[in-house]
């Protein structure tokens, strides 16, 4: 049966995108932290010292929605942030030792979700479908 939003972009990746947040919200459970702190949190532990305005751009998210996430990681200890000096609007933003202490299994457990995503989808489609989607993120841009 088809459905009157079959070809509708909102519909089809809005329901891509619960499916997912599903996925990557039970892989990111035992560390307490939603997918979007997981992400932000392999995204510091790859750059520490990243200011939060790349951290926002490199994420694709605006600058208070990365406040909120960060806020969430620092009252989880798993952060720090820093004033730059010289420019008291920049903050740096740094892991932890506790978050040191998760960098594997919390990069273990996001590739554990990528594997079973490709493992159901085909290799070559999970990696056709992510650069589709990635060239019409940044035509809408």
């Amino acid at each position: 049966m088809r459905l009157m939003f079959d070809q509708c972009l909102y519909f089809n990746t809005s329901a891509l995108a619960r499916r997912l947040e599903r996925e990557w919200a039970e892989a990111f459970e035992p560390f307490g932290v939603t997918p979007p702190q997981g992400f932000m949190l392999r995204a510091i532990l790859d750059r520490p010292g990243m200011l939060q305005r790349e951290l926002s751009e490199a994420l694709s998210i605006a600058r208070p929605t990365a406040t909120r996430a960060l806020d969430g990681l620092e009252e989880r200890g798993y952060i720090e942030r820093r004033r730059v000096e010289g420019d008291g609007r920049e903050v740096a933003i740094f892991p932890t030792a506790q978050a040191q202490a998760i960098k594997r299994p919390l990069n273990e457990a996001s590739g554990a979700v990528t594997a079973r995503l490709k493992d159901r989808m085909g290799g070559s489609t999970f990696a056709e479908t992510v650069q589709k989607i990635r060239v019409v993120r940044s035509a809408l841009e």
